[in-house]
């Protein structure tokens, strides 16, 4: 059974929420508060995390902070703050998503859904869609019967933006992720990679394409 935990203070948002994702078969685990939702998360078995930001004790902020530290655990963050800003700063602290107030509670099903099956993909280092498998066991990225093989580092920048299709990841969090935190070259580094994979990808499939953010960063996009 696949485990969600609710942090959410209002507690009418909470019950919505928590009623919705119910009658998906989910187990729900609740909590009204930063400070008791990182014992949880230190102590049950926790597949995906529904996160509101403005919360007693400790912050949203605090607790995904908090959770990464040790657990790749899917992060979905809930907020009333519409500001690009505090989209951006929960995608660098690593949320996975972010659904703003109001939302249709379907939506969120929805993005849970497709968190969880990110997580699924990724925990098995394959990620599929469309004609196009790419495969972190070898390296290597399948189109068709064809067989593409990249140096390292764009093969892991093209597994990190498919591992989360239609998410926007900031050059700072790709240079992070992919040249690690004590990377000391020009962030433009990643655009040269974008630009290499673009060049390589746009003629030979259909199935995705690597968007610039203006502003933010890059996603890839799933066309197919």
């Amino acid at each position: 059974m696949v485990h969600i935990l609710i942090v959410e203070d209002d507690l009418h948002i909470r019950k919505m929420i928590a009623f919705y994702l119910k009658k998906e078969g989910f187990v729900v685990v609740e909590s009204d508060n930063g400070s008791h939702a990182l014992t949880i998360i230190n102590s049950q078995a926790i597949d995906l995390v529904v996160l509101d930001i403005m919360l007693p004790e400790k912050d949203g902020w605090e607790v995904c902070r908090g959770i990464r530290r040790h657990r790749d655990t899917p992060i979905l963050m809930v907020t009333a703050k519409r500001e690009t800003n505090q989209r951006i700063k929960g995608l660098e602290m690593g949320a996975d998503d972010y659904i703003s107030k109001p939302f249709d509670p379907l939506e969120l099903v929805a993005r849970v859904k497709a968190l969880l099956r990110r997580a699924r993909m990724t925990s098995s280092n394959l990620v599929q869609f469309g004609d196009t498998t790419i495969d972190a066991n070898s390296y290597t990225v399948s189109i068709g019967n064809e067989t593409v093989e990249l140096p390292p580092k764009e093969f892991e920048l093209l597994f990190q933006l498919a591992s989360y299709p239609s998410q926007i990841f900031t050059r700072s969090q790709l240079i992070e992720r992919i040249w690690g935190v004590d990377f000391t070259g020009e962030e433009r580094t990643v655009d040269v990679h974008i630009k290499r994979l673009r060049k390589r990808f746009d003629q030979q499939t259909s199935a995705f394409q690597i968007t610039t953010i203006r502003g933010l960063g890059y996603r890839l996009d799933v066309t197919r």
